[in-house]
């Protein structure tokens, strides 16, 4: 569906450069926004916050996880010579324990993925408002942020990442 769309876009976008070429220069622009993710200071400025925010709870994991494999190390090298009823009580420990490790680390991806959302989110509106305005300043007729091929001369992504940066 998006592929159609997209072509439908591009035959669109053709169609008008086309039909204005005689009348009048047809200007686009096209933005990368994975690019605006990894260079933009607002963007690294996100993700030294969300690693801020989140480094104590994913040390916690892995303090736990390491402690988790510790214990299961430990009971498969002493399980052969534990009475069953001390074996039984054992492995039920360990798969309640494991049972609220799993737990954990899926609320930790959970919280870690809505935040990082989040902080994108406030990136892109950050960045679309750059975009808007230098459509305007400079007079652009079409910014589009995703495609599969643009030619270099109508990439103003380092636009963007400058008004970006300049801009607090």
């Amino acid at each position: 569906m998006k592929n159609f769309s997209s072509k439908i876009l591009l035959g669109l976008v053709m169609a008008i450069a086309g039909f204005s070429a005689s009348a009048q220069e047809f200007k686009v622009g096209v933005v990368n926004l994975d690019r605006i993710f990894r260079e933009a200071n607002s963007a690294k400025a996100a993700q030294t916050k969300l690693e801020q925010e989140f480094s104590k709870r994913e040390k916690e994991l892995t303090d736990l996880g390491s402690q988790l494999k510790t214990q299961s190390d430990k009971f498969e090298r002493e399980a052969p010579t534990l009475a069953e009823t001390q074996r039984t009580v054992r492995q039920r420990q360990l798969v309640d324990q494991d049972r609220t490790f799993q737990t954990k680390r899926r609320e930790f991806q959970e919280d870690l993925s809505a935040r990082k959302n989040e902080e994108l989110q406030l990136v892109i509106e950050r960045a679309n408002k750059v975009v808007k305005t230098l459509a305007e300043s400079e007079k652009y007729d079409l910014i589009l942020q995703e495609s599969v091929y643009v030619n270099p001369k109508h990439d103003i992504t380092d636009k963007v990442i400058k008004a970006l940066n300049a801009s607090k």
